[in-house]
């Protein structure tokens, strides 16, 4: 009957309040995951709020302030590990990024709901659904502006198209022309195909460029014998 011994109201008062107010705060995250389709909705926000604010409010009921420290360690690896299993890689991309980071920020309301820090963990579920709610036309922007090659740091490829026969004297021409342009080549790959043609890609050394320039190399390259196609892209560096 240890339970009776020591049960106190005013203990079990407060622990009431921090699981509610995470039970709450999560849901108002959740929600709003949930209505934009996300792996970790409404149920999965809610339970990391509340476990999250559980171990903490353990931790300061039995060892105090030291205690509570403590346990949000623990909390902080625990989320590192849940947020890792929601981040999935599809080829070149990469999805539940997002997803992983608000998970991070329901946990750390959580924990402040443990810690009995009511108004901070409010206060922190408003950023949280601002970063998620009100950033999204500044994103949405700055994913339709136009790129400048010039400025942005991206990796850049020549791939060329040839005949079998014609490997070796066009990927030497190609890397000439590339540096004598002062483009440096970083790595040059080959890449067989069913139709006894090969392709040529060849990384550049990240540096700024001129678009007119790149263009220009392309078209010659193109002329020259066994090359079926040349040409050349650019994608965004991580």
């Amino acid at each position: 009957m240890r339970f009776i011994a020591t049960f106190q109201i005013y203990d079990f008062l407060d622990t009431l309040v921090s699981l509610t107010t995470a039970f709450v705060l999560g849901t108002l995250i959740g929600a709003e995951r949930q209505y934009r389709l996300r792996t970790a909705g409404l149920r999965t926000n809610v339970l990391v709020a509340v476990s999250a604010a559980a171990f903490v409010d353990i931790g300061m009921h039995l060892s105090g302030a030291d205690g509570a420290v403590r346990i949000i360690a623990y909390v902080v690896s625990g989320i590192g590990f849940l947020g890792a299993g929601a981040i999935m890689k599809e080829g070149m991309n990469v999805r539940g990024l997002n997803t992983a980071a608000t998970l991070w920020g329901s946990a750390a309301v959580g924990c402040c709901a443990g810690a009995d820090l009511i108004v901070q963990a409010s206060l922190l579920t408003v950023f949280v659904l601002a970063g998620n709610t009100l950033l999204r036309p500044l994103v949405n922007a700055i994913e339709r502006a136009p790129l400048d090659v010039r400025a942005s740091e991206a990796t850049y490829q020549f791939r060329l198209s040839v005949d079998a026969e014609a490997l070796a004297d066009v990927r030497e021409l190609l890397v000439e022309k590339l540096e004598a342009s002062h483009y440096p080549v970083r790595d040059v790959e080959v890449v067989e195909r069913a139709d006894d043609s090969v392709e040529i890609v060849a990384t550049l050394v990240s540096t700024a460029v001129e678009k007119g320039e790149l263009d220009v190399i392309a078209a010659e390259l193109e002329q020259g014998p066994g090359v079926r196609h040349a040409t050349w892209d650019v994608t965004a560096q991580d």
